[in-house]
């Protein structure tokens, strides 16, 4: 007999007490109003945070994105400004380069000019120096031969003046002519 008490003590394991359902059902009611007093708050509030910093952070990088693009577009300014800057530069040394080559160019020509015209003088002032002594030895010369010639001397300065005059003459008509003198030499 014991042993029918006993199984009739015995509940049928798959349902259980009422007096666990009613324990465990307050058990989890006082479990669940101490987390939602305690820690459902701390969720929410770390939810809120790394929410708002999750936001933060993209706001951040937004406009950190915002002031680079800024930051480019200021370079890439400065950039052209330089560039610009840099060729009117390069112009203007090309100007100045230009206008010194001129300058240059205009002094040389000068000097040129200046050295053509004192060898110009040069010459011409050879030209008279042995015009002059040619003359005086063809006018010699010439006083030799009327002498020779006339067989009389010609003492007077006057006539001889007048005769080496006429003798030139001539000659300067000769070469004037394109014909050779007779000493050989020209005018």
């Amino acid at each position: 007999m014991i042993s029918t008490v006993l199984a009739a003590e015995e509940l049928n394991p798959l349902v259980p007490h009422t007096v666990e359902i009613i324990v465990g059902t307050i058990a989890f009611l006082v479990l669940l109003f101490v987390l939602w007093k305690t820690v459902f708050p701390q969720f929410e509030k770390i939810y809120a945070e790394r929410t708002d910093k999750i936001e933060g952070g993209l706001k951040r990088a937004e406009e950190a994105q915002q002031e680079a693009n800024d930051l480019k577009r200021q370079y890439e300014e400065q950039l052209a400004g330089l560039r610009a800057e840099a060729a009117r530069i390069r112009d203007d040394a090309r100007a100045e380069g230009q206008q010194i080559k001129a300058e240059l160019r205009a002094q040389a020509e000068e000097e040129a000019a200046r050295i053509r015209a004192r060898g110009d003088e040069q010459i011409a002032a050879a030209r008279e120096q042995a015009t002059r002594q040619l003359r005086g030895e063809i006018g010699g010369l010439s006083v030799q031969l009327a002498e020779r010639l006339i067989g009389g001397s010609l003492a007077d300065d006057s006539r001889r003046s007048a005769t080496v005059d006429s003798f030139l003459t001539e000659l300067d008509g000769m070469a004037g002519r394109g014909t050779p003198t007779p000493a050989g030499g020209a005018s």
